[in-house]
């Protein structure tokens, strides 16, 4: 992928060069046939048309999946008859979007009786006029086999960087809620009964704080623009950040690109879920088996953030028929390493936040997590590094966090330290391009 869209940014350079020849071609070949009587031709298309021609689909969103279970149950755990409205937040901005519903982790058909995309006004409500609704294979209701996702077609809508889309989904029948992200720390808003896709003041029953049956919202985008896939566990899906803020750190780092012309092409997809682990199931599927899914399949990326092993380690403590050494999770981040770089994107690896206090801490823990942030940053392994170890730690205690940084727990940062992990990383990393 990274070499095709060199090869085509590459083939765009070539032609803006040569459009300038071209144009004092065409003007001197004006002078000599209008002599003579003869109109001259003109080519119908110019470099602009090719570079438009080059632009592709980028993710500027994204929600990894993940099944009711034990640890996941979220409310309500099915619909019927009924619409859910859902808000995601922009990375990059762009003038037409497509989405991808997921059934991937249900265990019957999913049905969508219609699907609708808009612009967010506040809250529950969309800007007039900015509603589309969205057609899969020219159809405006679709079901979803099990385990499948389902790209719905383009429609044209300008969404800012940065801005707030709503998706709007209506359920027609007895649907359990077998594919969601649980934490999305996005008020999401649900009817009482009927369809309420299009509508622009909502007739909101009952609110939730997850996603249910959706995983991305794409942008066709300029031929530059590529993705960041931030994969990770809860302090990179936001635990503990502000409702409705978008304070995770995936947020703010989008916010460090956009706020810079010679980054505001990246886009950011935050694939972090909650609990999740490297080698053992928990919540959400184990991380080694979500690379294809969550990572390899994004619209676009072209670079990774691994930030995942502290549940590793701590889950140890309550599940010692799981324990796993700081071997296994290094052995586990060269498989991943291998897997991201065959399909040519780079991969950084982030280094552990500290724990000391949280309650699945043990001086093993902590031993296993130095062992591993060694082995990230000397290793070798990564192609770079962003030490949110050293971003957040106390530096009087670096088995523990900052008390500024926080969020009470000893594990999971504050909005202040989600910034302080955001502001650590060298954007320059995102200029690089792979072997």
């Amino acid at each position: 992928m990274k070499t095709q869209w060199r090869r085509r940014f590459a083939g765009v350079q070539g032609l803006q060069a040569f459009s300038g020849v071209r144009r004092r071609l065409l003007a001197a070949f004006a002078v000599v046939v209008l002599g003579v009587g003869i109109a001259p031709r003109v080519e119908a298309h110019d470099w602009r048309d090719w570079r438009d021609d080059d632009r592709h689909w980028v993710g500027t969103w994204g929600a990894s999946p993940q099944s009711t279970d034990a640890f996941t149950v979220p409310t309500p755990a099915s619909f019927s008859g009924q619409t859910v409205r859902q808000i995601v937040h922009t990375s990059i901005g762009g003038n037409r979007v497509r989405v991808r519903l997921t059934n991937e982790l249900g265990t019957s058909d999913l049905v969508i009786g219609a699907a609708h995309v808009a612009l967010q006004s506040s809250g529950s409500s969309i800007v007039a006029g900015s509603d589309r609704t969205l057609t899969f294979g020219g159809r405006t209701s679709v079901t979803i086999p099990k385990g499948a996702p389902m790209l719905s077609d383009p429609v044209d809508l300008p969404v800012p960087a940065l801005g707030n889309v709503v998706i709007s989904l209506y359920l027609p029948n007895a649907t359990p809620t077998g594919t969601v992200h649980a934490l999305g720390r996005q008020t999401t808003y649900i009817s009482a009964s009927g369809d309420s896709t299009g509508v622009i003041t909502f007739p909101t029953a009952t609110t939730t704080e997850s996603w249910y049956f959706l995983s991305a919202l794409e942008v066709y985008a300029q031929p530059r623009s590529v993705a960041i896939v931030t994969l990770g566990d809860s302090i990179t899906d936001g635990f503990a950040s502000t409702v409705n803020a978008n304070r995770r750190w995936p947020n703010i780092l989008a916010e460090r690109l956009q706020a810079s012309r010679r980054y505001a092409h990246l886009a950011v997809i935050d694939e972090g879920i909650s609990g999740n682990r490297l080698l053992h199931d928990a919540i959400g599927p184990n991380a080694l088996s979500r690379i294809d899914r969550d990572v390899l399949a994004q619209s676009g990326a072209k670079y990774v953030t691994l930030l995942i092993g502290i549940n590793d380690i701590g889950f140890s403590v309550f599940l010692p028929a799981e324990e796993v050494s700081a071997a296994d999770i290094i052995a586990a981040y060269k498989q991943i390493i291998a897997r991201v770089h065959a399909q040519g994107l780079l991969i950084y690896g982030a280094t552990l936040t500290p724990f000391d206090g949280a309650g699945y801490f043990s001086a093993a823990g902590e031993a296993k997590r130095q062992a591993v942030n060694q082995w990230i940053r000397y290793g070798g392994g990564f192609d770079g590094l962003i030490d949110f170890d050293r971003a957040v730690r106390d530096p009087a205690q670096p088995s523990r966090m900052r008390a500024a940084y926080d969020s009470g727990d000893h594990l999971h940062p504050n909005d202040a330290g989600y910034r302080a992990m955001a502001e650590s990383i060298d954007l320059r990393l995102f200029t690089r391009d792979s072997d």
